[in-house]
């Protein structure tokens, strides 16, 4: 994979960046009706494929909160095509790394002096590079430590290049801009406390002390001396991404050990401390030669207000679903339902969430569920599917519900998909109805 050397800082130069690649994007629509003119059998997708290697490139080079957002969106299978949604998931752990001599230069920026005047050894290449920073494996007094180095104009630009990206994501969305004033200021908020590598420090920290009883799961000690706003030095834990560990060969009870353990993590965060680690995707697990979880990454961490908690959870009692004076009541406290919205609409809305959250929280309604089966993860994203097609045809707006949406519900995407990953059956549920008191 191609290093880069600089990452543009300025907003002039951020600007211009995206600016080419729009024009790159209309080079690609005048190929593609050339050739659907005069190529027979051509396939309409390639103009998606190469607007989204473009856009992803792109994005790649800004780094920052411009390829976050491109991550987030690929999270979401119901309302993007899916030549972005899949190019834009190696936003997730696979982007373009930064140069060794820029490396160089930054840790002597924050931590004083050269990598290795620091460490006994430092890899010159990044273990892994990600949308805000990228890690090296390096010695520190006898230990092996990571450390995450946070690229340079990050934390600056973050505002400047939301509302850059804000007109292709409401583009690629279909949405109003007036109606994202409310969820991009959620994102905005999320992404400055990425950038803050105290605060993330400190939170894994938190997690760390408050999960500590949660079996099968280890988390990293921090080497605080050589912390601060751009840089982390962690224990560095062995093991494999969770992706890569799991095979073929990998036995059923392995699986559901590590399944249990992710599904456990995650119950305590969310029904005790309503703190969640809100980016579950397999990069962020490590799976040892114990078979115990590590968890890595704590940038990302959502508090869950406790009215929002108590209502996103009402539908784990699935009698709910079929009382429909009390279903709907719930979905206008999610803020599904409007107050000036007319018959039709909330008959609409009513029927297809009530379909769509049938689903979703089907784990919570049996003491087991098997994360193997297929039929309930098609089911999920066929339904999902039909309902955005069927929002688009009648001109409702994506843009509904609450704000604490977006993280809660990419977490137990992310949580469910890495569960479809593992093939575990979990102890679920039911979910204790003291926990909604």
């Amino acid at each position: 994979m191609k290093k880069l050397k600089s990452i543009p800082v300025s907003k002039v130069a951020r600007a211009s960046k995206l600016a080419t690649t729009g024009m790159k994007i209309g080079g690609n629509y005048l190929k593609h009706y050339s050739k659907k003119a005069f190529v027979k059998g051509y396939d309409e997708k390639d103009l998606e494929r190469d607007n989204a290697e473009d856009v992803y490139n792109c994005l790649s080079e800004l780094k920052g909160s411009a390829l976050k957002v491109a991550q987030m969106l690929s999270m979401d299978r119901n309302v993007m095509p899916e030549s972005y949604t899949d190019k834009f998931a190696m936003a997730q752990y696979q982007a373009p790394p930064i140069s060794s001599p820029l490396v160089r230069k930054l840790v002597k920026r924050h931590l004083g002096d050269a990598p290795e005047n620091i460490f006994e050894s430092f890899t010159q290449d990044a273990v892994r590079a990600a949308s805000i920073g990228q890690v090296h494996k390096a010695t520190y007094n006898g230990r092996d430590v990571a450390v995450k180095i946070q690229y340079p104009g990050v934390a600056e630009s973050i505002s400047s290049d939301l509302k850059m990206v804000r007109p292709f994501a409401l583009k690629l969305l279909n949405l109003k801009d007036g109606e994202v004033k409310t969820y991009f200021q959620e994102i905005e908020k999320k992404m400055i406390e990425e950038t803050d590598y105290v605060n993330e420090m400190e939170q894994g920290v938190a997690v760390s002390i408050s999960c500590s009883d949660v079996k099968g799961v280890r988390f990293p000690e921090y080497i605080q001396k050589l912390c601060n706003d751009r840089i982390i030095c962690m224990e560095w834990l062995k093991g494999k991404q969770i992706d890569e560990f799991f095979t073929d060969k990998i036995d059923q009870e392995t699986r559901n050990k590590i399944g249990q353990s992710l599904w456990d993590f995650y119950y305590h965060q969310m029904h005790i401390n309503k703190f969640i680690h809100a980016d579950p995707h397999p990069g962020n697990f490590l799976v040892d030669d114990d078979l115990i979880l590590n968890v890595i990454d704590f940038g990302c961490m959502k508090k869950i207000p406790k009215d929002f908690y108590r209502n996103y959870f009402a539908t784990a009692d699935k009698s709910l679903f079929d009382d429909e004076k009390l279903f709907r009541k719930n979905l206008s406290a999610l803020e599904i339902l409007r107050e000036d919205d007319d018959k039709e609409t909330r008959k609409f809305f009513s029927k297809s969430f009530n379909q769509l959250m049938r689903l979703a929280m089907a784990p919570f309604h049996v003491e087991t569920f098997d994360f193997a089966n297929e039929k309930f993860f098609i089911d999920l994203y066929e339904t999902g599917e039909k309902i955005s097609k069927q929002q688009k045809k009648l001109g409702y707006s994506h843009s509904r519900g609450s704000r604490h949406f977006i993280y809660t519900n990419r977490t137990y995407y992310g949580l469910y998909n890495i569960l479809h990953l593992l093939k575990a059956k979990v102890k679920t549920g039911p979910l204790d109805p003291k926990a909604l008191k």
